[in-house]
C-alpha cells in the first residue's frame, strides 16, 4: 500500500489533487492511503513552499499547482 500525503490548507486545488490521486490509484489497481496535512508548520517542515504538495512513501514528489496525471501514475506504480 502506498502512503500518500497531500499538503495544503484545504483549498479547492488540494481537494482536486486528493481526488486525482484516488482516481489514478483506482484505475491502476493500487491501494493508497491518502492523508491530508493542513497544519502550516507541518507543511513547512516537509519542505513544501507552494501548495498543494504531494509526498509518496515519505518522499516529496510535487509542490505547487495540480499534478500531471502521467506523473501521478508513475509516482503510484
Amino acid at each position: 500500500m502506498k502512503q500518500v500525503k497531500v499538503y495544503g490548507p484545504g483549498c479547492k486545488r488540494c481537494e482536486t489533487t486528493e481526488k486525482m490521486i484516488k482516481d489514478v490509484a483506482s484505475r491502476l489497481g493500487v491501494d493508497v492511503e491518502v492523508d491530508k496535512v493542513t497544519d502550516m508548520a507541518q507543511i513547512a517542515k516537509a519542505g513544501v513552499m507552494s501548495t498543494p504538495g504531494i509526498a509518496v512513501d515519505g518522499k516529496l514528489v510535487h509542490a505547487g499547482g495540480l499534478p500531471d496525471e502521467t506523473k501521478l501514475e508513475a509516482w503510484l506504480k
